[in-house]
């Protein structure tokens, strides 16, 4: 211990302060691009959404533990509804641009 000391000092002890609150997973935020957004529903959903337009298939990203949709990649153009928490910008004028 001598020797901890002399050569390295300040090794033992306590350093900085608590963070009772502290939650390890506060900004735990996984993300989806919109080129895979479509994966997550299957094709069968996609293949029958052209057939009726009154209607558009809704994709909620929160069933699948996503919580971000990013704008990387295209949509096919087809009016589609997403749920997610948050959306980047880019992510939300292309899904508004395809209806």
């Amino acid at each position: 211990r001598i020797y901890m000391d002399k050569y390295h000092p300040g090794y033992f002890g306590k350093v900085g302060m608590r963070y009772y609150t502290l939650n390890k997973n506060k900004y735990h935020n996984p993300i989806v691009n919109l080129d895979k957004l479509w994966s997550l529903v299957g094709e069968e959903v996609r293949q029958n959404a052209p057939k009726d337009p009154s209607t558009a298939p809704v994709i909620d990203v929160t069933q699948h533990g996503i919580f971000k949709v990013l704008g990387k990649g295209q949509l096919p153009q087809q009016p589609v509804v997403v749920k997610a928490k948050f959306f980047s910008a880019r992510a939300e004028r292309k899904i508004k641009e395809v209806g």
